[in-house]
């Protein structure tokens, strides 16, 4: 039989043909994929002739095509539809990648090329991104171990491998857990949570062969709004329970043991390498720089984050005082308080502006900022082949009405798909051979609709489909040459930029009331409702930050002192929210369990704290639109796509940060956002 991952794609655009891809194509496919690439590679390693940007860098830029092809299909399935096939699949095929480019990575001929083309560059006359491309692959062999002698890259290459192995198993194992526990909701059981709410529990019922119950899964989507409206407290302390130990129950699934052996082995990368700890390896190739400079800019929004949730917290206990409670606020509880308080200090609720977030409603609205700003239209395609039927698809023109990209939306929650939001690209947009367009896809786990009602989302969905959708503007805006620095293919803490900068559209008036309208009636959002909800956004920011703050800080931790988290991980993570002084009442965002951005790979890892110094940016950059009295100013639009969502990596981004804004980021500009320069309310 013919394997369709090995064929041209007969395809509309040539995307992808998921009806005809199985799980038997994919070791088969890999393996010819990583046959070819080591042929490409020993070509160039071998080349007789003198090293030069074509025959070393620009030919390295063109193999492992095919590599690129199989895998990213088969890890979009693997975390959007996954099966207990293509899971066995994935805990082989992480082995044999590490084992592929491992012996790529730490070639010395070849990095000995790279190197003499990086001594010698001043004299090459390369463009501004051949350069930067040239400083990126000399970096990148550099930090693989190129350089290292003989038995210290085979120490190295072994734990890659490892390091490959536990990472895989670490998600499989938090996606166990998430899809071993689900609690049926009982006619008893819905007291507070609203009709959109229980339809949603219904569809998540149906998804999973109940038809006819109602069941909340542990899809953030779920747990979130049910800690917020549920009146009984009893359960939402089980949903809560379930949720904060997910890879922490002591089963097959558990992961402190896997922790603790990425610990100790990412210590001893780090020490090969040349680095005292893992944080100062990771951190050296960021905006960041140095675990000091983290610290300095975590703690800096601690103390008034900590200020304002302790604040908060007095005043959500007077509240369950008030109520007759006799109890003391519990992490349970935070949720459910603060949305009360939140109805009395801001007159606004959460469940009351939800009827006029619809998920198409939202989608617009995002596609529209994008046409304002960037003169992009997006048509929805049907003939486009998707991997399950849930999956849309629009393709994208740019003003000229040319192709530009195709946008994949798979947006609701279900088993066979990892937790969280996220966007990757079957195709990245590259120019070396060919004017070739982008695949991008935005994942979501939003809770689907039932009985006839659209999904309506709560604020937080809707920030973040917008926030999923700047990281996809950031892939399909991309307009380089060469396919190493397309797109998100930046530091990991200038990444979130993009994306963190376009959610400041999703909660402005000019968008509101033209997209947010009642799903039943059609009637936008009432001025009254639209005004409550700007002066409520800075509510509950102390809870927010300090959950965020807390988990950056940790993963910071983890990463200086891996000897003692690894012996006893839960021990550690106590300690250590006893130094910063984390309120009882407040659990940590992701608990390192379940802390995939970490774990289960090694891109966020020492690196959580890059929302934090992408906000500290994207709260500044966004003030050059209010500068400019026009949040869809085309000049300062003109600036944006050009030196920020379309310049890829080919650019150092502190360079292209200061070309977009005339300036470096304003620090307090991310205080001010969250409403944290100001002493907190009294209670």
């Amino acid at each position: 039989m013919t394997n369709p991952l090995l064929i041209a794609w007969q395809t509309p655009l040539e995307t992808p043909p998921f009806a005809e891809i199985k799980p038997e194509h994919f070791l088969p496919a890999f393996e010819q994929a990583f046959a070819d690439h080591t042929a490409e590679v020993n070509a160039i390693t071998h080349d007789p002739s003198a090293p030069d940007f074509d025959n070393t860098v620009t030919a390295l830029e063109r193999s492992g095509k095919l590599l690129n092809k199989v895998a990213s299909v088969f890890y979009a399935l693997v975390s959007a539809h996954s099966n207990p096939e293509l899971l066995a699949i994935e805990s082989e095929v992480s082995l044999r990648q590490a084992r592929h480019w491992n012996p790529i990575m730490m070639n010395a001929v070849l990095f000995g090329r790279v190197a003499k083309l990086y001594e010698d560059r001043a004299a090459l006359k390369l463009t501004p991104e051949q350069l930067r491309l040239l400083e990126r692959t000399y970096t990148r062999f550099q930090r693989s171990g190129a350089g290292l002698t003989d038995e210290k890259k085979a120490r190295l290459a072994a734990i890659n491998e490892r390091l490959a192995q536990l990472g895989t198993e670490f998600s499989h194992h938090l996606l166990g857990d998430e899809q071993a526990w689900s609690m049926e909701l009982g006619e008893d059981d819905r007291g507070g949570l609203s009709d959109a709410f229980v339809a949603g529990a219904k569809a998540a019922a149906t998804e999973r062969g109940k038809e006819g119950k109602a069941l909340i899964t542990l899809s953030r989507s779920y747990v979130e709004p049910f800690l917020q409206s549920s009146t009984r407290r009893d359960l939402r302390e089980k949903v809560y329970k379930a949720f904060v130990a997910r890879g922490d129950n002591g089963n097959e699934n558990d992961n402190t043991a896997t922790i603790g052996e990425v610990l100790k082995l990412r210590e001893e990368t780090a020490n090969i390498l040349g680095f005292p700890t893992y944080a100062a390896y990771k951190l050296e190739d960021s905006m960041a720089k140095t675990p000091d400079a983290v610290r300095g800019l975590l703690e800096r929004v601690w103390k008034p984050a900590r200020a304002r949730a302790m604040a908060d917290r007095d005043a959500l206990q007077a509240l369950v005082t008030e109520e007759g409670g006799n109890f003391e606020l519990a992490p349970w509880d935070w949720r459910h308080y603060a949305e009360k308080l939140r109805q009395r200090r801001a007159n606004f609720d959460n469940e009351a502006i939800k009827p006029y977030l619809t998920l198409e409603g939202m989608i617009a609205a995002a596609f529209d900022v994008a046409s304002r700003l960037f003169g992009l239209t997006f048509t929805e395609r049907t003939d486009i082949p998707v991997w399950h039927p849930d999956v849309r698809v629009w393709e994208v023109k740019d003003a000229q009405g040319k192709h530009k990209a195709l946008f994949y939306g798979d947006y609701f929650a279900r088993a066979s798909k990892r937790s969280g939001a996220w966007m990757t690209s079957l195709r990245d947009q590259q120019k070396l051979d060919g004017d070739i367009a982008p695949l991008i896809l935005n994942v979501m786990n939003f809770s689907k609709g039932a009985d006839g009602h659209p999904s309506l989302l709560s604020p937080d969905d809707a920030r973040t489909l917008f926030h999923e959708f700047g990281h996809g503007l950031h892939g399909m805006l991309s307009n380089v040459v060469y396919p190493s620095l397309s797109g998100t293919s930046v530091f990991t803490d200038f990444v979130e930029l993009p994306s963190q900068l376009y959610e400041h559209w999703q909660e402005r008036p000019e968008v509101l009331q033209k997209f947010a309208r009642h799903y039943q009636t059609g009637e936008p959002l009432p001025d009254d409702l639209l005004k409550r909800f700007i002066a409520a956004r800075k509510f509950n920011q102390g809870f927010a930050t300090v959950e965020f703050v807390s988990s950056a800080l940790v993963d910071l931790e983890f990463h200086t002192q891996p000897s003692a988290a690894g012996q006893d991980v839960r021990a550690f993570e106590r300690k250590e929210l006893e130094k910063i002084g984390m309120p009882a009442e407040i659990s940590l965002r992701h608990r390192p369990t379940q802390f995939a951005h970490v774990f289960s790979g090694s891109h966020y890892a020492a690196g959580y704290y890059s929302y934090m110094w992408s906000e500290v940016m994207d709260a500044d950059a966004f003030g050059a639109f209010e500068e400019a009295g026009d949040i869809y100013a085309p000049a300062v639009a003109k600036r944006l796509h050009d030196d920020i969502y379309s310049s890829g990596g080919s650019r150092d981004p502190e360079e292209a940060y200061i070309a977009f804004r005339g300036r470096k980021p304003e620090p307090d500009a991310l205080l001010r956002r969250r409403g944290l320069l100001t002493e907190p309310a009294a209670a």
